[in-house]
């Protein structure tokens, strides 16, 4: 088992929401595994990215959120949708 928990933690694209084009802003921004996002949190890892790329969206920390807890973004508590929402408005 401790095999396939490895491969799960292996590239940041076996996590939910990151695609290939995300899995590289993230390494950009210096975020290279899932261990590194979810020690970061979605808040710090999108201020990362957002110091190179000022035009990166609110769905972009969403799907990071989702990412960290392992869900589909539009699946997220819809009191979490707001507080990332609170957050994104207040950069």
């Amino acid at each position: 088992m401790a095999k396939t928990e490895l491969k799960t933690e292996e590239k940041l694209t076996d996590l939910p929401n990151i695609s290939k084009v995300l899995s590289a802003v993230l390494a950009d921004a210096g975020i290279n595994t899932p261990a590194e996002l979810r020690a970061l949190g979605s808040k710090e890892a999108f201020l990362r990215i957002r110091m190179r790329d000022n035009t990166a969206c609110l769905s972009k920390l969403c799907a990071i959120e989702g990412a960290i807890r392992g869900v589909r973004w539009h699946n997220l508590d819809a009191d979490l949708k707001e507080e990332l929402r609170v957050f994104f408005k207040g950069l």
